[in-house]
């Protein structure tokens, strides 16, 4: 079977060797037929993915087609197509018994503590196999980067009529932005780069973009919030000092939500932490009820996955592709690899 292995840091290995992936009882093969690069990959590759080990087959964005499934309780059937929900959670665990199997304590993760779906085919426990037959693939393989999105506004609370500000227009940030939008906040875009706060616009349709850069950010936010700072702040950066100063931006009693994820420690000011009194969230992965409101997002229309993807491979040419889509000149927003 054809596959790619990252086998150290900066190196990947293109191989049509590996082993076929086993039919076990309550799992499903699954044929491969999209697979979205993510930060997380990039930042396996370049060896500053937190919770990695070499060598992997990266890959956690999937979509593709049962070939080989037993009888299950979903219906699924051979010839369905599916999204795979990469979180294989213990479902035991102080977590998961809160329902929270996002942040089980024994999380594997497709393509980043076990090997993922960069490869021809793959077994899937039943349980992670959404039935997409009325999306297209593409649709059907940006549900995950969308649904951690999903899952940050979800888990911030964020109402209609709130002022929410989104760091980072990157994919994920640009799932919040769209989701916020949808929930009716008023959604400040802000992004070191001019194109993609443009892009914030244009597809996840901010309403105020800001430019992260020069000493008075904290006052063009409050201008673009109408003079009071926002109640809800979500990082998507995976920057540390993005991180650190993003403390500043909350309005009193508001929220700050970290998406992204930094091989780092933060610090921030506890005095100006507690005079406003904020409340510092996590958000890790998704869970099935964020790919829900993705799907129902696509499905009325409101995601737009064409404009979403800007980048594609044959899966024949990923690991040239990949190393240039790693440069910023390629202005990658999401690359799909095609099987």
């Amino acid at each position: 079977m054809k596959g790619i292995v990252c086998r150290e840091v900066g190196r990947f290995e293109a191989t049509d060797t590996l082993p076929e992936p086993e039919a076990k009882e309550g799992h499903a093969i699954v044929g491969v037929k999209r697979i979205g690069i993510c930060g997380t990959d990039y930042h396996a590759f370049r060896g500053n993915q937190p919770f990695f080990e070499y060598p992997r087959i990266l890959g956690h964005e999937l979509a593709g087609v049962v070939e080989e499934i037993g009888d299950n309780e979903s219906g699924l059937r051979a010839g369905d197509r599916v999204s795979v929900i990469p979180y294989l959670h213990c479902g035991t665990c102080v977590a998961c018994r809160a329902g929270k199997t996002n942040c089980c304590t024994d999380m594997k993760v497709l393509g980043v503590h076990v090997d993922g779906g960069m490869r021809e085919r793959i077994s899937v426990p039943v349980t992670h196999l959404i039935r997409a037959n009325d999306l297209t693939l593409d649709q059907a393989a940006i549900l995950e980067p969308l649904a951690i999105g999903a899952h940050a506004v979800r888990r911030s609370g964020l109402a209609a009529g709130e002022t929410a500000l989104v760091i980072g227009g990157g994919p994920i940030g640009l799932g919040v932005a769209a989701l916020a939008k949808r929930r009716g906040a008023k959604v400040i875009a802000m992004d070191l780069d001019p194109g993609r706060l443009e892009f914030c616009r244009d597809w996840a349709g901010a309403d105020e973009l800001v430019r992260a850069s020069g000493d008075d950010a904290l006052r063009r936010i409050a201008e673009a919030a109408g003079g009071e700072l926002p109640t809800v702040v979500f990082d998507a950066t995976g920057s540390a000092r993005s991180m650190t100063d993003s403390f500043q931006y909350a309005a009193h009693g508001g929220k700050l939500v970290f998406v992204g994820l930094v091989k780092a420690d933060i610090a921030f000011s506890d005095p100006e932490f507690h005079k406003r009194e904020l409340t510092l969230m996590g958000s890790r992965n998704a869970t099935r009820e964020d790919f829900d409101d993705v799907m129902e997002a696509v499905a009325a229309g409101a995601i737009d996955a064409d404009g979403y993807i800007n980048r594609r491979a044959p899966f024949a040419e990923a690991t040239r592709a990949f190393e240039e889509w790693l440069k910023p000149e390629s202005k990658v927003i999401k690359a799909m690899v095609e099987l």
